[in-house]
């Protein structure tokens, strides 16, 4: 199990992150944290540990997830080395198209090589796919947990789904840190979508 860091400071570290993209951040979401033993099954096994969420979200719908980019936020895009600041919301979907997983993340490019910095700003493949196939040693760490209370700028970023349903007004996420040979380089907030789960991973 991972233990969370004091509710405040996650609670901040998810605001800020959503600001990133989202102002107010309050009308993204509000965040309210939580221990592992308060999340619903499968929420507890997908959430409360230091792995990659690409990772848990392929183990518990048995098959690869693709992203797709919303929004990126790229300060040193055009810098000759190819390194720098690089911001990005993201969606993570299942192979029918389902979106499982909402995202923000920030990564300090000059942390990887070059090739690993041009693979992540194509935003072909999910993060975490990337740093494990570059074979970097890497850390999942400072992960707290979170009920998320769903606002209308994440409800329009996540869909409304089926026609004529009721949305759901509440699910649960994390925030977290990766650090890269050692080096704290990523932070993240990931989402999950609200709707139906498998009961446990695969």
């Amino acid at each position: 199990m991972v233990a969370a860091d004091d509710g405040a400071t996650d609670q901040a570290r998810a605001e800020r992150l959503a600001a990133l993209f989202h102002r107010p951040p309050t009308a993204f979401a509000r965040f309210v944290c939580v221990r592992g033993a308060a999340l619903p099954p499968p929420f507890a096994e997908l959430l409360d540990h230091a792995s990659h969420m690409t990772v848990a979200m392929e183990r518990l719908y048995g098959s690869p997830v693709s992203v797709e980019v919303l929004a990126v936020h790229d300060a040193d895009a055009g810098a000759a080395a190819g390194r720098g600041w690089y911001e990005r919301e993201i969606l993570l979907r299942t192979a029918d198209g389902r979106v499982v997983q909402h995202g923000i993340v920030r990564i300090d490019l000059s942390r990887v090589s070059a090739h690993v910095s041009g693979l992540i700003r194509a935003g072909e493949a999910p993060l975490g796919r990337v740093l494990i196939e570059a074979g970097m040693l890497r850390e999942v760490q400072r992960v707290g947990l979170l009920r998320v209370e769903i606002g209308p700028l994440l409800e329009a970023v996540l869909g409304s789904g089926d026609a004529g349903a009721v949305p759901a007004r509440e699910t649960f996420g994390r925030v977290a840190e990766i650090a890269l040979d050692g080096v704290s380089a990523v932070e993240l907030l990931e989402i999950v979508a609200p709707g139906p789960l498998p009961k446990v991973l695969r």
